[in-house]
């Protein structure tokens, strides 16, 4: 009961400090999500099999010792194990054996078991190594997802605040005459609809926070939060490298294909072990038995002869070898070896189709990155343009020139400019993590 209470109060702390925590890093994110992922675990599980089954194999090599021991009583007519000579009466008897055996030669079928054992616990371990990796990128992605709508909320709340300075000089310049009231009332409605964009934007937020909570299993959405770090777009210096390169540097660590390469070398064994079925089993065994009956006299005496002597007088060793020749089975043998075959060419297969498909990505992702580049660069001297044509607009209105519907769209025209600019940095930085991660580098917002 003790130990219940200690354990109930040590998770209801650990309870109180998730629930204070409300800033997340993205690495603490990524090792929370790694730690605690429910498909991972089961990954752990599987190669802790392959472990088990690598025991299982050096088991194979290693002779089997077994023992046995039986006791019986007979009334009438039996035979005396100690002599195998018929009586008729009631016998009390017990005999006892150990017997150990072992396979000498089975088509190196052992051999190749427990090599195949090896790699099958490194396919483990690479496919673990890869969902890792996948769920380093999966946060990243959401992270900045979350990123991309703080930033856009901050925006938001920026251009409502200097339209509510238009707004206030409008309704200054409507009571004094200089403006008709109709040009209050477009400004109104510009304000109403930043207002509904601040609304919209900090939903975005919630959303992607919410969404990056689950990934990470954390029901708490209220205090979950990410760090408001102050996020530049990064230098694109893998572009550096061709996708050529970029693709060897991949194909040197891509767990994914090392997968797929290790499967192929375990279709191989097991194609090995089918082959091994075809040649003849060797095995040798050793037997040592004894046995003990209470009508085992001493022919001296007459008596009963204690049962510590009988096990001596009475034991006996037996030994010897067997092979087992395989002539026919009904085509079992030659079908595995065909099918072991076939597993062998898909197993190629499915690696040339990995590799044709991560060269594929890596070229996709390469011009992404060149592409989100141009369309970030493009966007920026839009913005510029329209911020530009902003303050023309807002001199020409400020003295008359220009009407308040002129001046709003205007307005719209720059905040679609800003959150274009938010848009297309975002996926630029997206872009060139993705390339990164094919390259090998760790994911980070430096």
């Amino acid at each position: 009961m003790k130990f219940k209470v200690t354990v109930l109060l040590f998770l209801f702390g650990i309870g109180i400090g998730m629930a204070q925590k409300k800033i997340w890093t993205l690495e603490e994110c990524v090792n929370y999500a790694v730690e605690n992922n429910l498909t991972i675990q089961q990954y752990e599980l599987d190669l802790e099999n392959s472990t088990i089954d690598k025991s299982d194999a050096i088991g194979a090599f290693l002779p089997d010792l077994n023992g046995a021991l039986n006791g019986q009583g007979n009334t009438g007519l039996s035979f005396d194990p100690t002599n195998n000579q018929p009586v008729n009466t009631t016998q009390l008897t017990s005999s006892g054996s150990v017997t150990s055996s072992a396979v000498i030669f089975n088509g190196l079928r052992n051999i190749h078991r427990l090599n195949r054992a090896k790699l099958n616990a490194i396919a483990n371990q690479y496919r673990l190594d890869d969902l890792v990796n996948d769920i380093r990128l999966n946060v990243a992605i959401n992270y900045l997802s979350i990123l991309s709508s703080k930033e856009a909320a901050k925006v938001a709340k920026a251009l409502y605040a200097v339209t509510e300075q238009d707004l206030n000089k409008t309704r200054e310049l409507v009571e004094s005459g200089v403006v008709a009231k109709g040009d209050l009332l477009e400004i109104e409605a510009t304000a109403a609809t930043r207002e509904q964009q601040i609304i919209n934007a900090e939903n975005d937020v919630l959303i992607n926070r919410i969404s990056l909570a689950q990934l990470l299993q954390i029901t708490d959405y209220e205090n979950f939060d990410i760090s408001d770090v102050d996020f530049e777009v990064p230098a694109a210096d893998i572009l550096k490298n061709s996708p050529k390169v970029i693709f060897d540097k991949a194909m040197t660590y891509w767990y994914e294909t090392k997968y797929f390469e290790t499967n192929v070398e375990l279709a191989e064994k097991d194609l090995s072990i089918a082959k091994g079925a075809a040649y003849p089993t060797l095995s040798a065994f050793f037997n040592y038995n004894t046995r003990y009956s209470d009508q085992f006299l001493d022919p001296i005496t007459g008596q009963v002869i204690p049962f510590k002597e009988q096990l001596w007088i009475n034991d006996g060793i037996a030994y010897g070898a067997q092979i087992n020749i395989p002539v026919f089975n009904g085509w079992s043998t030659r079908n595995n070896v065909k099918r072991s075959q076939i597993n062998v060419k898909k197993a190629e297969l499915d690696l040339a189709q990995n590799k044709l498909d991560l060269e594929t990505n890596i070229n996709q992702a390469y011009v992404d990155v060149l592409n989100s580049s141009k369309a970030y660069e493009a966007a920026l001297k839009t913005r510029e343009a329209r911020r530009l044509a902003l303050d023309y607009s807002q001199e020409r209105f400020d003295v008359g020139i220009m009407n308040s519907f002129d001046y709003s769209q205007a307005q719209a025209r720059v905040d679609n400019a800003e959150a274009e600019v938010i848009r297309t940095k975002y996926d630029y930085v997206f872009r060139i993590k993705v390339l990164e991660f094919y390259f090998g580098l760790p994911i980070t917002l430096d």
